[in-house]
């Protein structure tokens, strides 16, 4: 069985390693039998996730679209980079407003829980992102997700990728094939589509 994998870059900006990264790992996942979805959080503008204005005005509508399209997977593939130690801003705040999401036409959702999620990270330090990729494993593991062991962190990103986005460091392109390859298996196994 075919699984549904959506891709999610935590970046916004346009010459992002991360957003890089996402790329090349959809062209891998795209060869495989998934069906492959990229989303851009550019195309989900939401307000700072704050409880007092969710209950005066609601849960914002693009909160709603992106809580159904990860509703619908069986895998999520989050790369993000590392601010701080942590997950970069506009990602934490997604998940957050998604999270809150309990319906989707008229039907009840989770949208993380028993989503089957995968980590990778690119950064120009020599950690590679990890230190954030660890915050990202706590949220995900609270809101019900089954985040896989292995990840992709690819250290020195400013110089891991051909003029073509392409991972030019065989380590890292082994490591993030190595992730898919466990990413798809487990989604398939644990297809949230009965």
């Amino acid at each position: 069985m075919s699984a549904n994998i959506l891709v999610l870059p935590g970046s916004l900006r346009l010459a992002s390693h991360n957003r890089k990264l996402a790329a090349e790992a959809t062209r891998m996942l795209a060869l495989s039998d998934a069906v492959v979805t990229r989303l851009d959080l550019a195309d989900y503008p939401l307000p700072l996730y704050d409880g007092d204005h969710e209950q005066e005005v609601g849960i914002p509508e693009n909160a709603v679209l992106l809580a159904h399209r990860i509703a619908v997977q069986d895998g999520l593939l989050l790369v993000s980079p590392e601010y701080n130690h942590s997950m970069p801003a506009v990602l934490k705040n997604a998940i957050d407003w998604a999270s809150r999401v309990r319906k989707v036409q008229g039907r009840p959702v989770q949208p993380f829980k028993g989503l089957v999620v995968g980590l990778a990270s690119a950064s120009t330090g020599r950690f590679g992102g990890t230190r954030g990729l660890e915050a990202l494993r706590i949220v995900m593991r609270a809101l019900g997700a089954e985040v896989i062991t292995q990840q992709c962190s690819v250290a020195d990103a400013a110089n891991g990728f051909d003029e073509n986005g392409r991972l030019s460091d065989d380590a890292a392109r082994t490591s993030l094939e190595s992730l898919i390859d466990k990413l798809l298996d487990t989604s398939r196994s644990l297809s949230r589509r009965g």
